[in-house]
């Protein structure tokens, strides 16, 4: 901790020296409340739980978490500061586990404030509130497994656009691939075993296992697991980029 500390200060701080970060968290919750209230017509469902709140998380995520990873690396690489911060006598490991801890630190304050959301349930009715609380880890985890991917590539570019773009293809594929559209085309041949494979890696299955009330520990471990399988896939490429 002692080298990741100082970095995860000096990028968490990095986000609200800009106006950046506050567009960013007034877009994200103007999205959240405009798709709940007005496209999930929250009030017409006449249930006092959260379901269409988390319902939309994986399809904003998939956009606006990538908005956010695309300049962890590509900023770095483009301003001519990352020979300058991987000189310092810190392991590359550390950081990387530094920017994206801040930047996951920085999602979650966004999360967090969509709390009136869930007084304003309350307030209608009694929810289940162990699910929302649930919910709200499996939402906090899965924007962890988009911004791990999300460094990663932006750590193979010096263009921010492009990373943007690649890390929503990827996270797109990542999100999908439990879907009865992706696995009914693979199903026509694949072997089960394959089938089964695809479905375990999708955002959407492990997501939605963990909205129905249910923190089941191989929903845990899979978002940890692909966090640091993508987090050191970002070292190897940082290093990589530092040798050449």
């Amino acid at each position: 901790m002692k080298y990741v500390w100082p970095i995860f200060k000096r990028e968490f701080a990095a986000y609200f020296a800009t106006p950046l970060a506050y567009v960013f968290i007034v877009i994200f919750l103007f999205s959240m409340g405009a798709f709940t209230f007005y496209v999930g017509h929250f009030y017409d469902n006449g249930i006092a739980d959260l379901s269409v709140f988390f319902g939309f998380h994986p399809w904003l995520y998939l956009f606006l978490v990538p908005a956010i990873s695309m300049r962890l690396w590509a900023e770095e690489r483009r301003s001519g500061t990352m020979e300058l911060l991987l000189t310092l006598p810190v392991p590359i490991w550390a950081t990387v586990v530094a920017k994206h801890l801040a930047a996951w630190a920085f999602t979650g304050i966004a999360l967090l404030l969509t709390f009136p959301i869930w007084l304003t349930v309350n307030f209608l009715g009694q929810p289940d509130n162990g699910v929302i609380l649930a919910s709200y880890v499996g939402s906090f985890l899965m924007a962890g497994g988009y911004l791990a991917i999300g460094s990663c590539i932006s750590a193979t570019t010096n263009n921010q656009v492009i990373a943007f773009v690649v890390s929503v293809a990827v996270c797109f594929l990542f999100t999908i691939s439990g879907a009865p559209l992706v696995l009914d085309f693979f199903q026509a041949w694949a072997p089960l075993t394959l089938i089964d494979a695809i479905s375990s890696f999708s955002f959407l299955t492990h997501f939605t296992a963990i909205t129905a009330g249910v923190i089941d520990l191989r929903d845990i471990v899979f978002f940890v697991t692909l966090i640091a399988l993508f987090l050191a896939a970002n070292v190897v490429v940082v290093d990589l980029k530092k040798s050449a």
